[in-house]
């Protein structure tokens, strides 16, 4: 068996192989496109041929597209590859090669693929997130006109009916006027880009099996259940709540040596739309009944700079934990030991 090491860039993909013994066979180039992948599969002749690169843009469209011409093709964790071979002198050819050497003493790091209806889903939630986002950057940059030439805000809703009409009342010099106008466009036409994309979450999530379980938890609501359930993949891939956790990146991370154990900051590893998504749950469930006492208690504790920040936090993994029993039992949220011991 041959064992390539592929380090994809923008204009070329980098290709070592190796044999079984460890000896480097050949160093070449190919596009990184169709074409070029076909023609890369054609040049090397071996039975089987085992592919290993890293984590990154592009590397899904090698995957399924070399996996479609016989090769074994595994995606590895970039910043696991980084502890496992730390280097001195890094180029692609050294990268490349890296990767096929651990690919022939069974080294790999390799991470979970979802399959194409769990990447279709997250694009769908990480796309809407994504307008959402441009929202209220413009959003932000009207109050901050607003702020710049001395106009106070007196309505809750700025870009309500009665906030429309106060921005259109206004005395603004240009070209700020021009921009405020031209930036409540683009609001009104995202706002439509929403709508329809939440309509077709809705359409496709009817029939998911995680999401009627997940509105079920204090703080998730329709929305955010999906794009949690859409990131979490397979639950059946988790053997614990402690790994569920872990693939989130909110647990904090561990400096150890010898008699020295301290913990930083978390590791944000993994997915960072689920941590929003858990976020954003938690920064609802605080205040149930269930767990207000819990997060006001972590609050109190750690003083009033480091406490909200850390509450939410700790608040997230315990519905993270929450998460993996509804999940994997297939029961509702249930509240029984839920609040502050």
């Amino acid at each position: 068996m041959l064992h390539a090491g592929l380090d994809l860039s923008r204009r070329r993909l980098d290709v070592c192989l190796v044999d079984d013994a460890g000896e480097v066979v050949a160093q070449i180039a190919a596009a990184p496109d169709a074409d070029g992948l076909r023609h890369l599969a054609m040049r090397v002749s071996a039975a089987r041929v085992r592919a290993v690169i890293e984590s990154m843009n592009g590397a899904r469209f090698v995957h399924d597209t070399l996996e479609e011409l016989g090769w074994e093709v595994l995606i590895a964790d970039a910043q696991k590859v980084k502890g496992l071979a730390p280097l001195a002198c890094k180029t692609d050819k050294i990268d490349a090669r890296v990767l096929a050497v651990l690919s022939q003493r069974d080294l790999v790091p390799a991470i979970w693929l979802p399959d194409p209806t769990i990447r279709r889903e997250r694009e769908l939630a990480r796309f809407r997130l994504h307008l959402v986002r441009h929202r209220s950057t413009l959003k932000n940059r009207i109050h901050a006109t607003l702020i710049t030439f001395g106009h106070p805000c007196p309505v809750s809703d700025l870009f309500g009916h009665a906030g429309r009409e106060l921005l259109d009342r206004l005395q603004i010099p240009d070209p700020w006027r021009g921009t405020v106008d031209v930036s409540l466009e683009l609001i009104d036409d995202l706002e439509l880009q929403i709508a329809n994309l939440t309509c077709e979450l809705k359409r496709q999530g009817v029939d998911h099996r995680y999401i009627p379980l997940l509105v079920t938890a204090p703080g998730f609501g329709w929305i955010n259940a999906y794009t949690v359930a859409s990131e979490i993949g397979d639950i059946e891939r988790f053997a614990s709540p402690a790994k569920l956790v872990g693939y989130t990146g909110l647990c904090p991370r561990v400096i150890q040596s010898g008699n020295t154990d301290r913990r930083g900051p978390i590791s944000k590893h993994g997915p960072r739309y689920l941590r929003w998504g858990l976020f954003e749950a938690a920064m609802n469930a605080c205040k149930h009944p269930i767990y207000a006492e819990r997060y006001q208690h972590t609050k109190r504790r750690l003083g009033r700079q480091r406490g909200p920040k850390v509450a939410q936090i700790e608040l997230s993994r315990k519905l993270t934990e929450a998460i993996w029993h509804m999940l994997t039992r297939n029961q509702p949220f249930a509240p029984a030991g839920a609040g502050f011991v």
